[in-house]
Formats: structure tokens, C-alpha cells, sequence
């Protein structure tokens, strides 16, 4: 792959789950990359972190903390960016949610919950996102896979459709195991728990995977990829 030094100046990325794994490291490839940022995450805290981790590439960002699962905040979120930045040029959906346990002890809030971030959250911040990308004539829209998400594979097949009159792309992202703090919610628990890294045939370092998110949205307008697998090379090439 070619550098994307500043192959996105000038353009605004949103990206959910941005405080921490595979959003806060896509956040990051991204204001490489030169793009502005607006940041979605529960902690604020932790955004407060990254905001202060992209100081060094002298890009601008906004950090919008709270619940994926809140229509509203979604909304809001979206207004406000284009109220300060007047544009959104690419969209990448990194949040995961997921409740680990049998079928017969998962309680139907907590499916409702899962499925309201991993795939209503990224049908409804597109929605948003999608009239500002056709007006604009252009936009990416990356959808990156994780648990529960394969209802989420068809609905990015229906947005490539229909946006590729509008020079709007969209793109289905499966990464395999990642080393990140799947699972771990609370912020404190994530800064008290070892931070040994498995080996990188076990599980993909986000960075690696966030690099190939911004070779993605920095490709040719006429480029489409629609479905990309990427994992480690202990699974053997499916997530």
C-alpha cells in the first residue's frame, strides 16, 4: 500500500466506539491521514484522552460522549458536527457491543441492547450521514464487523446500492481477533488489567487494522470495496 500521509486533509470523520481498540486507533490512522475527527464513545473520560492523543497531528476534533443506544444522541451528535465543521466525508462504525452466555439465559434487554449498537446504531447515524454525503457528491461508509453484526452485512449492501448515484461508497468490514479490551466496559478496568499483548498471529494489533480502514476511505472515488475479511494467520482467514 502507498502512504496516506494527508490523503484525507480537508475531509471530517466520524468513527463510534473511538475511545478505545479499533475506534480509538482508527481515530487515530485517520487525523494522520489528515482528516478533523468527531468521536463517539460512553466514556468521556477516555475521549478526553484520545482528543488529547490527537493534539500531536494537528488536527481538529470534537468528542461527543454517551449511549449509541440513544437516538437522539446520535442526532445531536451529527448536527453539531456539521454545525462546526460544515461536512462529513466518512463514516466508520467501530462500536460493538455483545453479552456473552447461553440463549437460554440472555435476557431479552440485553439482545435489545446488543442490537441496538451494533446495528440500529450504524443504520441511523448513515441515515443522518447519508443526505450531507449526497449533496456533497461523495463519502465513505465503513461498517466494521463484529459479534451479532451480520444483519449488518446486508444492510451495507443495500447503501452501496443506493448511494453509488450519489458517489457514496460503502463498506463491510470483518476483522478477526483484534487485541483489544473486548468486554470490558469500565474504564478503570481497562487501565488496571495487564497489558500484555497476545502475539500478533493471534490476534491483529487495531492499528494494523485501523491503517487498512484509511487506505479504504483514502482510495479513488471510483474504487469500491465492498466486503473486506482481514485476521490474524492462526484463524486460518475467517472471523
Amino acid at each position: 500500500m502507498t502512504s496516506n500521509t494527508l490523503a484525507l486533509n480537508g475531509q471530517l470523520a466520524l468513527v463510534t466506539g473511538a475511545s478505545s481498540g479499533l475506534g480509538r486507533a482508527t481515530a487515530l490512522a485517520l487525523a494522520q491521514a489528515g482528516a478533523d475527527v468527531a468521536l463517539l464513545a460512553r466514556s468521556a473520560d477516555d475521549l478526553q484522552q484520545v482528543t488529547t492523543e490527537l493534539g500531536p497531528s494537528g488536527r481538529r476534533s470534537l468528542a461527543f460522549p454517551g449511549n449509541l443506544a440513544d437516538e437522539n444522541y446520535m442526532l445531536n451528535a451529527v448536527q453539531r458536527t456539521i454545525e462546526l465543521f460544515g461536512r462529513i466525508d466518512i463514516l466508520v462504525n467501530a462500536a460493538g457491543s455483545d453479552v456473552p452466555g447461553a440463549v437460554a439465559q440472555l435476557a431479552t434487554s440485553d439482545w435489545d441492547y446488543v442490537l441496538d449498537v451494533n446495528l440500529r446504531a450504524p443504520f441511523l447515524l448513515a441515515k443522518a450521514v447519508f443526505p450531507h454525503m449526497s449533496q456533497a457528491r461523495r463519502g465513505t461508509i465503513i461498517n466494521a464487523y463484529c459479534a451479532s453484526k451480520f444483519g449488518l452485512t446486508g444492510f451495507t449492501q443495500a447503501l452501496a446500492a443506493e448511494g453509488k448515484a450519489h458517489g457514496i461508497r460503502a463498506c463491510i468490514l470483518y476483522p478477526g481477533g483484534m487485541a483489544t479490551h473486548w468486554g470490558t466496559w469500565s474504564s478503570t478496568e481497562r487501565h488496571t488489567k495487564p497489558e500484555e499483548a497476545p502475539p500478533v498471529t493471534k490476534a491483529l494489533p487495531p492499528a494494523e487494522v485501523a491503517s487498512l480502514i484509511v487506505w479504504i476511505a483514502a482510495a479513488p472515488p471510483e474504487l469500491v470495496l465492498n466486503e473486506v475479511i482481514i485476521t490474524p494467520l492462526d484463524e486460518g482467514g475467517w472471523p
